[in-house]
């Protein structure tokens, strides 16, 4: 039995970056939601713009997370 080295590097290196990168967005989503909390507490009304931000980071998060789950159950192909 022989293992195909570059292709487990390969995976390994997809699934580290994919990783890193939701975590970056989920943070950038966290963020938008402190720009917003912040905009309310000092009575500048709301950030619209902290909204979206913290709207489209969670949305790309979870799409990644069902795109996930969509690649490892049999069924759903």
């Amino acid at each position: 039995m022989s293992i195909d080295w570059t292709a487990l590097g390969q995976v390994t290196t997809v699934s580290i970056g994919v990783t890193v990168a939701v975590v970056v967005v989920f943070a950038l989503g966290v963020l938008g939601l402190a720009r917003f909390e912040g905009a309310r507490e000092d009575g500048e009304g709301t950030s619209a713009v902290g909204v979206a931000q913290a709207g489209l980071c969670f949305l790309a998060c979870a799409a990644v997370v069902v795109y996930g789950i969509y690649l490892i159950v049999p069924q759903f192909h």
